[in-house]
Order: structure tokens, then C-alpha cells, then sequence
């Protein structure tokens, strides 16, 4: 069984950086891509950055040049490298494992990024 939790998440100054990790427990056979959604205060969750098992990134128009997807595969650990925060990034962010038949996530950490 394949679970996902994350840690790193907190109150960060606006201007300021968090690295949110997301270690994969169990059997990572079949997992097509991993990401890192965030769900904002009365919004619904959405892709902030994804890496595909080859490798390939991509990232929401919102983030691009700020965050940065990684992942150590003798850590079983995908990180999620947060730059520039802004106010807006404030949510909370869920790592997700896409898999053929299903989709997983982790239960979710809260980043406030103040002013």
C-alpha cells in the first residue's frame, strides 16, 4: 500500500522560501508522475507543479520561475522548492501520486505566507 506525507510547511514572510518534502512509503511500481496541488481558502484544489517518471516537469503559469519539482529516488522523496512566496500561495498543498488505475495523496500541509 503506498502512502504519501508530506512535511515542511509553515508561516513564511511574503519574499521568503519553504521546501516541502513528500516521502512515498511502499511500492512505488507504477506510479506515473508525481505533484504538488495546493488548495486555497475557498477554492478548489489545483496543479501547482508535476514531474513525470521520465523526468519532465511542468508547472502552473503562477509559479513558474519561483518553484522548483525534484525528486531523490533513493529517497523515495519528491520535494517541492518554493521561492519568491507571495500571499497568494498561501493554501494548503497536497503531494499526489498518479498511477494507472488511481490517483493518491497525502493528507495535506498548510503554508501561510503573511505580509
Amino acid at each position: 500500500q503506498v502512502q504519501l506525507v508530506e512535511s515542511g510547511g509553515g508561516l513564511v514572510q511574503a519574499g521568503g522560501s519553504l521546501r516541502l518534502s513528500c516521502v512515498v512509503s511502499g511500492s512505488r511500481f507504477s506510479i506515473n508522475a508525481m505533484g504538488w496541488y495546493c488548495q486555497a481558502p475557498g477554492k478548489q484544489r489545483e496543479l501547482v507543479a508535476r514531474i513525470n517518471s521520465g523526468g519532465s516537469t511542468d508547472y502552473a503559469e503562477s509559479v513558474k520561475g519561483r518553484f522548483t519539482i525534484s525528486r531523490d529516488d533513493a529517497k523515495n522523496t519528491v520535494y517541492l522548492q518554493m521561492n519568491s512566496l507571495k500571499r497568494e500561495d498561501t493554501g494548503v498543498y497536497y503531494c499526489n501520486a498518479l498511477r494507472l488505475w488511481d490517483s493518491l495523496w497525502g493528507q495535506g500541509i498548510q503554508v501561510t505566507v503573511s505580509s
